[in-house]
């Protein structure tokens, strides 16, 4: 199978969340049919038919021993997927970082021109309060 198209199958059993709760149920250990319906308000017969979606990804294994059928995780298509979504998580990493100097950079320069009006606020106001000093200076001798 091409390894595109058995990422496209993997994804596609991954996206059901039955399938994905009982794929979180197998990593706590082999189950069978029955076990792994438990948890579900579906029949038997659906719970068989996730089962065969996931073992068609090759997400698990079934074997059967005497009357009981199992089911097993496998590793395998899990690392496809990942080391596939690691280039993804290394460009949004990036992203993320390049989003975060220019925030540190815009918040920086808002603090500056914070920093700046203020300054000229104090410079106003003390040219303000120095002409009325002197008018009052000036009137008072009179």
């Amino acid at each position: 199978m091409d390894p595109d198209d058995r990422l496209s199958v993997i994804f596609a059993a991954l996206a059901d969340r039955t399938r994905r709760a009982i794929l979180a149920r197998l990593a706590v250990g082999d189950a069978t049919v029955t076990e792994l319906a438990e948890p579900f308000s579906i029949s038997l017969p659906a719970i068989s038919r996730h089962l065969k979606v996931l073992e068609h990804a090759g997400l698990i294994s079934r074997s059967r021993s005497g009357q009981w059928r199992s089911s097993t995780l496998q590793a395998a298509p899990f690392r496809e997927a990942t080391v596939w979504m690691e280039q993804y998580r290394q460009f949004w990493d990036a992203s993320f970082d390049r989003l975060d100097a220019h925030l540190r950079r815009v918040q920086h320069d808002r603090v500056q021109n914070d920093r700046a009006q203020q300054d000229r606020g104090k410079q106003d106001r003390g040219k303000q309060d120095g002409g009325h000093r002197t008018a009052k200076t000036e009137e008072a001798p009179q």
